[in-house]
Protein backbone atom coordinates (compact mmCIF):
# COMPACT_ATOMS: atom_id res chain seq x y z
CA UNK A 1 0.00 0.00 0.00
CA UNK A 2 1.88 2.72 -1.16
CA UNK A 3 -1.30 5.13 -1.84
CA UNK A 4 -2.42 6.79 1.49
CA UNK A 5 -4.97 5.20 3.57
CA UNK A 6 -7.12 6.66 6.18
CA UNK A 7 -6.07 5.54 9.88
CA UNK A 8 -9.00 5.31 12.76
CA UNK A 9 -7.51 2.94 14.79
CA UNK A 10 -4.30 1.69 16.43
CA UNK A 11 -3.96 -1.39 18.25
CA UNK A 12 -8.08 -2.52 18.25
CA UNK A 13 -8.34 1.15 19.99
CA UNK A 14 -10.37 4.64 18.42
CA UNK A 15 -7.92 7.57 17.42
CA UNK A 16 -9.17 9.92 20.06
CA UNK A 17 -9.72 13.62 18.34
CA UNK A 18 -9.93 12.78 14.43
CA UNK A 19 -8.17 10.72 12.51
CA UNK A 20 -5.00 10.47 10.44
CA UNK A 21 -3.51 8.64 7.72
CA UNK A 22 -1.18 5.98 6.35
CA UNK A 23 0.98 4.59 3.72
CA UNK A 24 3.55 1.98 3.40
CA UNK A 25 6.65 2.69 1.51
CA UNK A 26 8.60 -0.70 2.59
CA UNK A 27 7.57 -4.07 3.79
CA UNK A 28 9.11 -7.55 4.27
CA UNK A 29 8.89 -10.35 6.34
CA UNK A 30 10.96 -8.62 8.90
CA UNK A 31 9.53 -5.18 9.54
CA UNK A 32 7.80 -2.64 7.78
CA UNK A 33 8.04 1.35 7.46
CA UNK A 34 4.69 3.34 7.68
CA UNK A 35 4.51 7.06 6.78
CA UNK A 36 1.90 8.76 9.05
CA UNK A 37 0.33 11.90 9.45
CA UNK A 38 -1.87 13.26 12.57
CA UNK A 39 -3.17 16.73 12.30
CA UNK A 40 -3.49 18.80 15.26
CA UNK A 41 -4.85 17.56 18.26
CA UNK A 42 -5.52 13.66 17.19
CA UNK A 43 -3.88 11.32 19.16
CA UNK A 44 -3.57 7.72 19.93
CA UNK A 45 -5.24 5.83 23.06
CA UNK A 46 -2.67 4.40 25.65
CA UNK A 47 -2.40 0.94 24.11
CA UNK A 48 0.78 -1.63 23.78
CA UNK A 49 2.26 -3.96 20.94
CA UNK A 50 3.61 -7.55 20.48
CA UNK A 51 6.82 -5.27 18.30
CA UNK A 52 8.70 -2.62 18.48
CA UNK A 53 8.25 0.97 17.02
CA UNK A 54 11.26 3.28 15.98
CA UNK A 55 9.27 6.66 15.50
CA UNK A 56 11.27 9.65 13.08
CA UNK A 57 9.05 12.92 13.22
CA UNK A 58 9.74 14.59 10.08
CA UNK A 59 7.49 17.48 10.71
CA UNK A 60 5.04 18.85 13.48
CA UNK A 61 5.16 18.13 16.77
CA UNK A 62 4.60 15.26 19.12
CA UNK A 63 3.74 14.55 22.89
CA UNK A 64 2.73 11.41 24.66
CA UNK A 65 3.44 9.07 27.37
CA UNK A 66 5.93 5.83 27.21
CA UNK A 67 5.87 3.82 30.13
CA UNK A 68 3.74 6.48 32.36
CA UNK A 69 6.31 9.24 31.93
CA UNK A 70 5.62 12.52 29.15
CA UNK A 71 7.35 12.72 26.22
CA UNK A 72 8.11 15.68 23.76
CA UNK A 73 9.27 15.12 20.27
CA UNK A 74 10.70 17.75 17.42
CA UNK A 75 11.38 17.43 13.61
CA UNK A 76 14.80 15.17 13.63
CA UNK A 77 14.16 13.56 16.64
CA UNK A 78 13.67 9.90 17.05
CA UNK A 79 11.63 7.92 19.88
CA UNK A 80 11.66 4.02 20.45
CA UNK A 81 7.87 2.55 21.85
CA UNK A 82 9.64 -1.06 23.03
CA UNK A 83 7.47 -4.20 23.10
CA UNK A 84 5.02 -4.49 25.65
CA UNK A 85 5.44 -0.75 27.14
CA UNK A 86 2.36 1.45 27.42
CA UNK A 87 2.53 4.66 25.29
CA UNK A 88 0.42 7.30 23.87
CA UNK A 89 1.34 9.59 20.59
CA UNK A 90 -0.70 13.17 20.12
CA UNK A 91 0.00 15.68 17.67
CA UNK A 92 0.65 18.89 18.73
CA UNK A 93 0.63 20.78 15.76
CA UNK A 94 -0.01 19.10 12.06
CA UNK A 95 2.84 16.05 12.15
CA UNK A 96 4.34 13.75 9.55
CA UNK A 97 6.73 10.69 10.61
CA UNK A 98 7.98 7.82 9.62
CA UNK A 99 7.60 4.71 11.82
CA UNK A 100 9.42 0.95 11.56
CA UNK A 101 7.78 -1.93 13.36
CA UNK A 102 9.96 -4.69 14.34
CA UNK A 103 8.62 -7.71 13.97
CA UNK A 104 6.71 -6.75 10.93
CA UNK A 105 3.34 -6.82 13.05
CA UNK A 106 -0.50 -7.90 11.31
CA UNK A 107 -1.25 -4.79 9.72
CA UNK A 108 -5.05 -5.40 9.95
CA UNK A 109 -4.52 -5.24 13.69
CA UNK A 110 -2.35 -3.12 14.34
CA UNK A 111 -3.99 -0.18 12.03
CA UNK A 112 -7.73 -1.27 12.95
CA UNK A 113 -8.43 -2.55 9.38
Amino acid sequence: MSEWAPLTHVEGLELLGGHGRVRIPLRTDHGVLLEIEYPTGVCSPVHAHEHDSFVHLLSGRLSGTLSGRTVQVLPGESLLHPRGVPHSVEAMADSRWLEFKAPAPDLARTLGR
